[in-house]
């Protein structure tokens, strides 16, 4: 369970919230909103921790020493709720069982008590309006936080009675910097886990520390640098590799993006030092001289179409195929 002080950027929304306690202006509802590994548990835990404290800090945040701190890290206080479901949809009986019909009690230690709902998005409507009440005649201790990828699926009723807090990508130079200080990582590949994750930490730090990362890149690496002098047979070997981890094109589509961006930015600016891909000055120097803007430009674009395609269920080799030959071409 993060403090406040630990969770990495999102200023803008730890102030708000530290701001609250400081001056015991909580919300009775909030919605923590942003794609998953940007930090939102991280946020919820940090405002659990510290609403429950006994012995803030001067800044407000959690001490992380009391019995209240100690039992919110080990998932054992009393006063907060966790809530759970096993299907794909948070149903309106889990909403009702696990908070709604819970709510009237009083906290059992703390001033407040706290619901957490996790993958809130995923209520059905019937849940929602379920809460709905809950959410407009609160008890005066009930917090509950709402966290989501996507807050517009929620009902408009239910955003407009929560404070809804976004998320933020965090500057590259950030994570980088966090890489290297806590994973201990070599600058040029904390710069590329970095750029890849495109300003979200948790991919960062799950990327860094998987070495099917940098098998991704390297394989990706050998592809994108060998592909001009590939003959049909081999590029369609590549394919039938590819397809065997479709789980993880995504990551792939990523990784040839970040090489197509350091080939144009090289081609733009002549400057080795700008590249993420920096050890391989020579091949993207080689390419940025062989293809003109447009050339680099259609193959970022081919490579943005095939995540299009893909997530519309388009057969899998034949997007690939149509972007190698678009790249090879």
């Amino acid at each position: 369970m993060a403090n406040f002080n630990d969770i990495i950027g999102q200023e803008k929304v730890k102030k708000h919230l530290l701001d609250g306690i400081k001056t015991d202006s909580i919300s009775h509802a909030y919605i923590i909103n942003g794609e998953t590994g940007s930090g939102r548990r991280l946020l919820a835990s940090a405002l659990t921790k510290t609403l429950l404290c006994e012995n803030r800090t001067e800044l407000g945040d959690a001490c992380g020493h009391c019995k209240s701190c100690l039992q919110v890290e080990s998932n054992n206080h009393p006063d907060v709720r966790y809530l759970t479901h096993d299907k794909v949809s948070i149903g309106v009986d889990d909403i009702r069982e696990q908070l709604v019909n819970d709510i009237s009690i009083k906290p059992y230690s703390s001033a407040h008590k706290i619901y957490i709902v996790p993958d809130a998005d995923k209520m059905t409507e019937q849940a929602q309006n379920a809460l709905l009440k809950t959410i407009e005649e609160p008890p005066e201790y009930a917090v509950i936080i709402l966290i989501t990828d996507n807050a517009k699926n929620l009902l408009e009723t239910v955003q407009s009675r929560c404070v809804i807090l976004n998320t933020k990508p965090l500057d590259q130079e950030i994570i980088t910097e966090y890489l290297i200080k806590n994973l201990q990582m070599e600058p040029e590949q904390a710069q590329i886990a970095a750029g890849f994750c495109q300003g979200n930490v948790g991919k960062a730090i799950d990327f860094a520390s998987s070495p099917d990362f940098f098998d991704m890149k390297e394989d990706t690496l050998r592809l994108l640098k060998n592909l001009d002098n590939m003959e049909l047979p081999e590029i369609m070997a590549v394919i039938k590799e590819l397809s065997q981890n479709k789980g993880k094109i995504t990551d792939y589509l990523d990784l040839m993006l970040l090489w197509y961006r350091d080939v144009l930015m090289f081609k733009v600016t002549k400057d080795a030092n700008i590249l993420l891909y920096r050890n391989e000055y020579k091949a993207i120097s080689q390419q940025a001289t062989a293809r003109n803007y447009e050339d680099i430009e259609n193959i970022i674009k081919a490579i943005d179409k095939a995540k299009v395609r893909l997530n519309a269920n388009v057969n899998f080799d034949t997007a690939i195929e149509l972007l190698i030959l678009t790249i090879k071409d």
